[in-house]
C-alpha cells in the first residue's frame, strides 16, 4: 500500500486475507473426476497484490487461500495452497513491480497486468498439476483439473481488474500499491 502505517497494511492484509478465503468458500464448482474444485479466491488473490503490493499480498493470498482450504474442509491442500497461492502473488507482485520501476503507465501498465496474471496462472496451474499427481499417484487425474484451473484464473483476471478498475475510479486508490489510474489509461491513447 502507498504511503501506510504499519497497522494499516497489517490490517489490510487481514482484510484481504479473510476476503480471499470467502471468495474460496463461497462458490465452488467440483472438477469432475477429481477431488479439486474451482473458485473466485484468485481474482482477490489478485487483486490483494494491486491493493497490497508484493510482500503483504503474498501473505494474504498464501494464508487467506490455506484458510480458504482448511475452512472448507480440504485440509490435505492446506500446505499445498500455502506454498502456490503465495508464490502466485509474489510473480504477479514482481512482474508489475519491475514495469513501475520503468515508469510505465496507463495501456503498458495494464498490458503488464494482464501478463503477470497470466504468468501467476500458470504456475498455478503447473503447481496443483505437480500436487495432484504427488497426492493421488495418478498423472492423468491431475491433467483432468488443468483447463478447470485456468478457467479459474482467467475468470479471476477478468474479475480483478474490473474490481481493480472501478475501485480506482473512487477515494479507494489511494489504497492501491499498483493501480492503473483510469484517467491514465485514457491520456496515454
Amino acid at each position: 500500500m502507498k504511503n501506510g502505517s504499519k497497522t494499516l497494511n497489517i490490517a489490510m492484509t487481514a482484510m484481504m486475507m479473510c476476503i480471499i478465503m470467502v471468495a474460496i468458500l463461497f462458490i465452488r464448482v467440483p472438477i469432475p473426476f477429481t477431488q479439486g474444485y474451482v473458485h473466485l479466491g484468485d481474482a482477490m488473490i489478485f487483486l490483494s497484490v494491486l491493493i497490497l503490493g508484493v510482500k503483504y499480498g503474498a501473505v494474504a493470498a498464501a494464508l487467506g487461500g490455506m484458510l480458504g482450504d482448511i475452512v472448507g474442509g480440504f485440509p490435505i491442500w492446506a500446505p499445498w495452497t500455502l506454498c502456490i497461492k503465495g508464490i502466485m502473488a509474489v510473480i504477479l507482485g514482481l512482474v508489475i513491480g519491475a514495469a513501475y520501476k520503468k515508469g510505465m503507465k496507463g495501456g503498458k501498465l495494464l498490458a503488464v497486468e494482464i501478463a503477470g496474471m497470466v504468468l501467476a496462472g500458470a504456475f498455478m496451474v503447473a503447481g496443483y498439476f505437480v500436487a495432484e499427481g504427488i497426492m493421488y499417484g495418478n498423472w492423468v487425474t491431475a491433467a483432468l483439473g488443468i483447463p478447470w484451473n485456468i478457467g479459474q484464473f482467467v475468470v479471476g483476471m477478468i474479475l480483478a481488474l474490473a474490481i481493480a478498475y472501478a475501485l480506482c475510479r473512487t477515494p479507494a486508490r489511494k489504497y492501491f500499491t499498483y493501480n492503473v489510474s483510469p484517467r491514465e489509461a485514457e491520456t496515454q491513447r
